[in-house]
């Protein structure tokens, strides 16, 4: 015969503090009671089934959980049968709010930092709390679990040995392609977030400043109607742009450029740099200029200078 079990009613003889229970594979499980401290808890991007045993221990014996919208946390807390008091915590939160919860901390309180979905701190402002605490010396625990941009990331098919995590580019056209500039060199993966209804245009942004570079766009990643479409950027942004914004969540992956794109770009860069100087150089003088500011050969500079100088007429 089961045993029932009284949420939060197990208490940790050094900390008095109880460990709660939880609800998993329709048996209560007893959470392990909490030393105190900042907790923050990776939860599901999707499927409920995806978080650790380990995260469904720490939210049921908290003391309470710091949610980004409470409604979305309290339908994972009701499936699990975990009952731990939510605090609204978001970007709009201030100082003071911050400082309150430092406060409970202090006074012995374990506290766990969830985000709507995946691992807090990525892309959203829990980040602020994780540094007052650090400052005023309080411990904070990592409870590892699910990620967005790393589980699109495994699927896309794309170099996983280095990648950089962009967030969300800026909503207007002008200010996004500036910022895709500023990216457009670094030697690895790009990960981005985009609302569902900015993604046509963002790809055509994209595509109109990296070009063809392969990419994927994941959507609904672990939930029924997951997809994750491979192409070219070009090709996936004629595709969006035809079909018009698609519903869900969305992570775009775009990849470096190739070789031969990579060796256009810096001798594009380089016959512009050759053209400023020449205006004021010899070419002889300018290539080694040049060659100085970029540290390529002189030989290469120079012989470059050459066809510049000629095209100048």
């Amino acid at each position: 015969m089961q045993r029932r079990i009284d949420n939060r009613t197990r208490r940790d003889s050094s900390t008095g503090r109880a460990g709660g229970v939880f609800t998993a594979f329709g048996l209560a499980a007893e959470a392990d009671p909490l030393k105190p401290g900042l907790y923050v808890v990776a939860t599901p991007i999707g499927n409920l089934r995806d978080v650790t045993f380990r995260g469904l221990s720490t939210l049921a014996a908290a003391d309470a959980i710091l949610a980004e919208d409470t409604r979305v946390t309290k339908t994972l807390l009701a499936h699990y049968g975990i009952t731990t008091p939510l605090v609204a915590y978001h970007e709009h939160s201030g100082e003071g709010v911050r400082e309150r919860m430092i406060e409970r901390v202090r006074a012995g309180q374990a506290l766990a930092v969830v985000s709507d979905a995946g691992t807090p701190l990525v892309s959203d402002p829990g980040y602020k709390l994780v540094q007052a605490a650090i400052e005023a010396g309080l411990p904070v625990t990592p409870i590892p679990g699910p990620s967005a941009p790393m589980t699109a990331l495994v699927v896309s098919g794309l170099p996983t040995d280095r990648f950089f995590f962009e967030g969300f580019l800026p909503p207007k056209s002008a200010a996004r392609r500036a910022r895709l500039e500023a990216i457009a060199a670094i030697p690895g993966t790009l990960m981005i977030f985009e609302a569902p209804h900015r993604l046509p245009e963002m790809l055509a942004d994209a595509a109109a400043v990296l070009g063809p570079r392969p990419a994927a766009v994941a959507r609904e990643l672990t939930k029924m109607f997951e997809t994750v479409r491979r192409g070219a950027l070009t090709d996936l942004a004629a595709a969006f742009a035809e079909e018009g914004p698609p519903k869900g969540e969305i992570v775009v992956l775009i990849g470096e450029a190739s070789a031969d794109a990579k060796r256009e770009t810096a001798e594009v860069g380089l016959d512009e740099r050759l053209r400023e100087v020449l205006d004021a150089h010899s070419i002889k003088d300018a290539a080694a200029l040049v060659a100085a500011e970029t540290g390529l050969p002189k030989r290469d500079v120079y012989a470059r200078a050459l066809a510049v100088a000629k095209s100048k007429g």
